[in-house]
């Protein structure tokens, strides 16, 4: 089965462009290379097929659909603070876009899309572990922007049997995340601040909690949700069922760095929640997913990748 991936250069879709490759699975990718970077898929170019543009082009997006059988639609803006500053661009890329993606896929008689969303989609609960159950009610445009998006997969399975399986994922971590924007995730800033000796900034008191799940876990997920008969339809949480403060998450990488950290604080940073974690019966239940990397087994091989001569964030 051919397998086309939007998002393909990016920190999660080329991870899990290379585990496609190395299944022995046809692949193609989508990518405007605005985060994604084209050495993300430097091993595999001679094994895909590269489209180079957005996921708001919808006719390169129809010619990229031919004759594929399972989309991963992992193309987004993924930051909630920019989608605060920006929630036009927001809108575009991540509402209009996967409309296109459903929309080219529809027509191209494609089985399954899989979409990346987001627990940004439950935005300020009391309930911990969340459950999918839980009532969606997101506090800042990117949120909505995912729960939009889930909405129009839902529809286009109703309407047009296009089959379609929503990903929430929480805080994914690992190697080929980018820390050289203001807008990278928290754990790619702890470690390139560790590396370069500076202080890694956290927003708040440090007591805020994550549920932090390693880059291979969500690959996996992804994988697992192309296949799952019984997935049609359906959201699924994708974390660790665990979580950590940040001020915990610091100490961790001290121990595994060998080095000190001493982070500064800072005021909050709005559309942030306070605290998540998720609850992952129904991905284990329906998926067969059992996260085989634990947060601390992560951050070693996360660190290990920072600290290589070749991935120090001083050349990305």
């Amino acid at each position: 089965m051919r397998y086309l991936v939007t998002g393909g250069a990016g920190f999660i879709g080329s991870n899990t462009v290379d585990e496609l490759v190395r299944r022995g699975h046809d692949v193609a990718v989508l990518d405007d290379m605005s985060s994604g970077k084209a050495a993300n898929l430097e091993n595999v170019k001679p094994k895909i097929k590269l489209f180079q543009d957005s996921i708001t082009n919808l006719e390169t997006l129809r010619e990229a659909c031919r004759g594929v059988g399972c989309l991963l639609h992992l193309a987004a803006q993924t930051s909630v603070p920019r989608s605060v500053k920006d929630p036009i661009e927001t809108n575009r890329i991540n509402v209009e876009g996967t409309l296109n993606v459903l929309v080219a896929a529809r027509d191209a008689k494609v089985k399954r899309v899989v979409i990346a969303s987001s627990c940004a989609v439950y935005g300020k609960t009391s309930v911990l572990p969340i459950p999918e159950s839980t009532p969606l009610a997101p506090i800042s445009p990117y949120g909505l922007s995912k729960q939009v998006g889930e909405a129009y997969g839902r529809v286009f399975q109703e309407l047009y049997g296009l089959e379609f399986v929503a990903l929430r994922l929480f805080n994914v971590f690992g190697p080929r995340q980018d820390p050289g924007s203001a807008y990278s995730g928290v754990l790619s800033l702890f470690n390139a601040a560790l590396l370069a000796g500076t202080q890694p900034t956290v927003y708040g008191d440090g007591e805020q909690s994550r549920d932090f799940v390693y880059v291979q876990n969500v690959v996996e997920a992804i994988l697992l949700a192309a296949e799952a008969k019984a997935a049609a339809g359906l959201a699924f949480n994708i974390g660790t069922g665990c979580r950590y403060t940040l001020n915990q998450t610091l100490a961790q990488l001290e121990k595994i760095a060998g080095r000190p950290v001493r982070a500064k604080y800072a005021a909050p940073r709005e559309g942030d929640i306070r605290d998540s974690q998720a609850h992952i019966g129904l991905a284990q239940e329906v998926l067969a997913y059992h996260p085989r990397f634990g947060f601390e087994e992560g951050l070693k091989r996360t660190w290990e990748w920072f600290s290589s001569s070749q991935n120090a964030p001083s050349r990305t």
